[in-house]
């Protein structure tokens, strides 16, 4: 007979088959897997050892021995994985990343509703930006390495957050005004500076990104194994990032001490009881219905004021435009005429100037003396004189040739202006109509929830008339119910009477 072996860290006697063991193993598996199953097959064994041969698959080999140990395999199987979820759910380390992912989770939730609740740009003197600063430094330094020996290099968040310069080209500027701050001095109140940067960047939740890309090759030299930036939390908090990029933020790094330590926490803002939301949410969810109905009508009207205001400046603008087109029009046709008349004059000079330069010749070879000295002088004289008109002419036609030019290229621009401004007034008549489509949506809403709020009165009216009927019929029953006991009173004492003189006539016979 050969000993007994041991498989897989459990004692297996020899009448256990090894098809058997595999199952074991099998199932051993599933158990570590899914402890929701490890726990129901525990229960299961303990009332029933007998059907582990039906759990284990039906192996025709397994006898009642068999049966007896696969009940005992099963019970260790569950019990160990049981117990290392237990130790594994205990875990300090873990109980506090979950921790920094819940709060951070409240303070973003937080952080954002008062941002569209008020409508407005967030500054340092707002409590939950500064809670989401104080918890974000927490999550960024939770498992930092500390300090090896007394002469090794200090991890601090600075280095980390340096680094990020090195994967993106946008990082750089704001780490370089960083470095360039007179007012913080330390590491800690640069890494503080750089957050708030990054935030009114709308780039954290990309940086941080990067970190947790890399952190294989630079995060493991800095955290822990078992930090919240190496584990899978991180990306929970990558994402809650993500949401701020809808908030507007204007933070003075210049005048806040960063260097010093960061306030407290008010865990009340955000840890509320059931009883004072519940009243709360019920009393304010109609006031809150109201006052956004009604901001969102106000908001309406005075768009529509602006956007008529700019409907008549734009249309006062192309009437003032049309005007001085028709003006240019005008002054291009004189110019044109002008032009006209001009050449036509130039021709009418060459000619005159052709006739006279022939009759100087004719004069010229008919007579002489004085008289033809005297002639040729008036002739250039004239000449002159013509010559001086046509520069002065040619002048004239290429001033008037530059300011046409001028006042074409000018109708061009004028043009194009006019289809821009058109393009402008359609663009805000769509807006015009898509705006009024919403106000009459919102009417149509309100009138809704008039007709269920008269709805609901009436309802109540009616349960209420309902309550006095059911509580007459009450007092009815209960006075059927007084009589019926009086009844039932007179009734026993009349038997007892009776009994009694039945009695004394015994008696008296």
């Amino acid at each position: 007979m050969s000993c007994p072996s041991q498989t897989s860290g459990f004692y297996v006697p020899n009448y256990v088959s090894a098809t058997f063991v595999l199952q074991l193993q099998k199932l051993r598996v599933v158990f570590t897997r899914k402890p929701k199953v490890a726990r129901c097959t525990l229960l299961f064994v303990l009332r029933n050892p007998s059907a582990a041969k039906v759990a284990t698959g039906g192996c025709e080999s397994v006898h009642t021995q068999g049966a007896t140990f696969a009940a005992a395999v099963m019970l260790q199987v569950s019990i160990a994985v049981l117990t290392s979820q237990y130790t594994f759910s205990r875990d300090p380390v873990i109980i506090e990343r979950s921790n920094l992912v819940n709060i951070s989770k409240l303070i973003v939730k937080e952080l954002i509703e008062t941002s569209l609740k008020y409508g407005r740009m967030l500054d340092s003197d707002s409590m939950p930006l500064q809670h989401f600063f104080i918890v974000l430094e927490h999550v960024l330094r939770h498992g930092l390495k500390p300090k090896k020996g007394l002469l090794g290099p200090k991890k601090e968040l600075w280095d980390i957050l340096q680094c990020v310069e090195k994967f993106t080209i946008e990082a750089q500027d704001i780490t370089a005004s960083v470095r360039d701050l007179p007012t913080v001095r330390t590491h800690m109140g640069r890494a503080r500076a750089w957050l708030r940067l990054a935030l009114m960047q709308k780039k954290l939740a990309d940086y941080l990104k990067i970190l947790i890309d890399h952190k294989d090759d630079l995060l493991s030299e800095y955290f822990e194994p078992d930090a919240l930036m190496m584990s899978d939390e991180a990306i929970i908090i990558m994402g809650l990032l993500v949401g701020l990029n809808v908030i507007d933020c204007n933070l003075c790094v210049k005048e806040e001490d960063l260097d010093c330590q960061q306030g407290v926490i008010d865990f009340s803002l955000y840890l509320r009881s059931s009883n004072q939301c519940s009243e709360s949410s019920e009393d304010d969810l109609d006031h809150d219905n109201m006052t956004t109905v009604l901001d969102q009508k106000n908001y309406i009207e005075e768009l529509n004021r602006h956007l008529n205001a700019t409907v008549t400046n734009l249309q006062a603008k192309v009437e003032t435009l049309t005007t001085t087109n028709a003006l240019m029009k005008e002054d291009l046709a004189i110019a044109k005429n002008n032009i006209l008349s001009l050449y036509d004059e130039n021709t009418n000079l060459k000619k005159e100037l052709g006739l006279d330069v022939n009759a100087d010749r004719m004069d010229e070879g008919g007579g002489g003396g004085e008289g033809g000295q005297t002639r040729k002088s008036d002739a250039n004289s004239e000449l002159d004189d013509l010559k001086q008109q046509l520069e002065s002419e040619k002048k004239q036609r290429q001033e008037t040739e530059k300011e046409l030019n001028l006042q074409i290229s000018l109708k061009a621009e004028m043009e194009v202006a006019m289809k821009l401004l058109e393009k402008d007034i359609h663009e805000k008549q769509d807006t015009i109509v898509s705006l009024r489509r919403q106000l009459d949506d919102i009417k149509l809403i309100n009138l809704e929830m008039y007709k269920k709020l008269q709805e609901c009165e009436q309802e109540l009216t009616q349960k209420g008339e309902m309550v006095t009927r059911l509580q007459a019929k009450t007092s009815q029953i209960g006075q059927i119910l007084n009589n019926l006991e009086k009844y039932n009173h007179l009734l026993k004492d009349a038997e007892k009477g009776g009994h009694a003189s039945a009695k004394g006539n015994l008696q008296k016979k």
